[in-house]
């Protein structure tokens, strides 16, 4: 891998297989709030804040929508889930983090989930001394697809945007890294890879194993 360059990460999706486990959540207590097509609300809040999300789920279901219920009821269910099944840690995600240590890569994390959160998932997985920066996205105005939250990211890290690598698995999270001038590499986890996403982005990769090797490459 090139010196000088960096990497950045988006968490959920790319770190951690949650998304799947949210939309378990979403989807069980759809049918409690009678809630129609709910995967199809569900993914468009991949990758935004939660700030975001609530004007998505009101937009899709209407103002009076209970985003705040909703959102409680949701989280208590995917925490019961996490201690109960622990984390799902993504393939190869130690194997990429420690070739990336070995390399003396510097390493940041850009989440829209929050900090405390993050920091907790992190801690919790024995992952968070592997990243020098860590972003959450309540830390930020603006979320994805907005360059924010990478642009603060890079800031951190003391690297320009042009020689950091973001590894993303959302739409929103590719073009918020490609909007921050960086060198994005999508790996596909609910939503499979559009024109659009070929376009924005320098590499799609199957999993975290091809991202390693990927970067040996370059």
């Amino acid at each position: 891998m090139v010196k000088g360059r960096a990497v950045i990460f988006d968490m959920d999706g790319v770190i951690f297989d949650t998304e799947r486990m949210v939309l378990d959540c979403w989807e069980k207590l759809a049918e409690k709030y009678h809630l129609l097509r709910m995967r199809e609300a569900y993914i468009p809040c991949i990758g935004v804040t939660d700030v975001r999300m609530k004007e998505i789920m009101e937009a899709f279901y209407g103002e009076d929508f209970p985003y705040a219920d909703f959102r409680q009821e949701a989280s208590g269910l995917f925490h019961e889930m996490v201690r109960r099944e622990g984390l799902p840690v993504k393939k190869g995600v130690r194997e990429l983090l420690g070739y990336l240590q070995e390399q003396e890569v510097p390493v940041g994390l850009a989440s829209s989930t929050r900090l405390a959160v993050v920091t907790e998932e992190l801690q919790q997985a024995g992952l968070y001394d592997y990243f020098r920066s860590v972003t959450g996205g309540d830390q930020l105005k603006r979320s994805k697809p907005e360059p924010d939250i990478y642009l603060a990211a890079c800031e951190k890290l003391g690297v320009n945007p042009s020689d950091a690598y973001a590894v993303e698995d959302s739409y929103n999270g590719i073009r918020s890294s490609c909007r921050a001038g960086m060198m994005p590499i999508m790996v596909p986890d609910l939503l499979p890879p559009t024109e659009e996403m070929y376009e924005k982005s320098t590499a799609v990769l199957e999993d975290l194993v091809q991202v390693r090797k990927w970067l040996e490459e370059q």
